[in-house]
């Protein structure tokens, strides 16, 4: 199956040449199996950051196959050396019963995604609305009830709220693009400008939002109760959207 090259040379050169290998090591263990491979997120967009991002990947198939499973699994040390997340596993099927139950998810993949080799199965997706809105609710409840276990978890060791920080932004991102696309903004944009466009929206200053996509921003006591207070409020929001 050939490899998509426009797609690749979409993607910063740092990456290009392990995602290459990868696809072609996928390949070669699916066989005539596969249908496809998109990589989504943060590997879409020059923003990319070895630091804290992985490049996030699903492999469609025709059927699932554990034995290739297996098999894929034993690259997995050499795929997160290359900072190449465990790929998401697909059928056409799936996706399409899956478009309720993980509305956001799939959305990501639509707006923000490379397609680098065999068929695009994201490209002709359709989503309803009550879907998205039903989701971002049940999202940023999780968020916030997860941040309130984790303070739990953390038990007062500030330095560990830099990893739940990391946590949530991730699915706060996913949540938040879900939010605009419900006011129409259907195609995906970078995370700052997601959070400018919610910050006219709501009419309130997403700090603790800014603050967690932020590697270099320090993550103490105060950044922590901050995001908090974002994510609260955008969930009241929402209920109203």
């Amino acid at each position: 199956m050939n490899l998509q090259k426009a797609s690749i040379n979409k993607i910063i050169p740092a990456m290009r040449q392990p995602i290459q290998a990868y696809a072609e090591q996928v390949a070669l263990l699916a066989g005539d199996n596969i249908i496809g491979l998109v990589f989504f997120g943060a590997i879409s967009t020059s923003h990319f950051d070895p630091k804290r991002h992985s490049a996030q990947n699903v492999f469609i198939l025709h059927e699932i196959d554990l034995n290739m499973l297996r098999a894929l699994a034993k690259l997995g040390a050499k795929m997160g050396k290359a900072n190449i997340a465990a790929p998401l596993i697909m059928t056409p099927s799936l996706i399409r019963s899956s478009l309720d139950t993980f509305a956001l998810e799939l959305l990501e993949i639509v707006q923000c995604h490379i397609h680098i080799m065999g068929e695009d199965s994201f490209s002709e997706l359709a989503f309803e609305q009550k879907y998205i809105r039903l989701q971002c609710e049940r999202e940023l409840k999780a968020i916030a009830i997860g941040m309130r276990q984790g303070l739990l978890a953390v038990a007062g060791r500030e330095k560990l709220f830099a990893g739940l920080s990391t946590e949530s932004a991730t699915r706060l991102m996913r949540t938040l693009r879900g939010m605009l696309w419900l006011k129409g903004a259907k195609e995906g944009l970078p995370e700052v400008e997601v959070i400018t466009q919610l910050e006219t929206m709501t009419g309130y200053p997403l700090v603790g939002v800014r603050n967690a996509i932020n590697v270099a921003t320090p993550y103490d006591w105060e950044a922590f109760k901050t995001l908090y207070a974002d994510v609260e409020m955008l969930g009241k929001n929402v209920d109203q959207w």
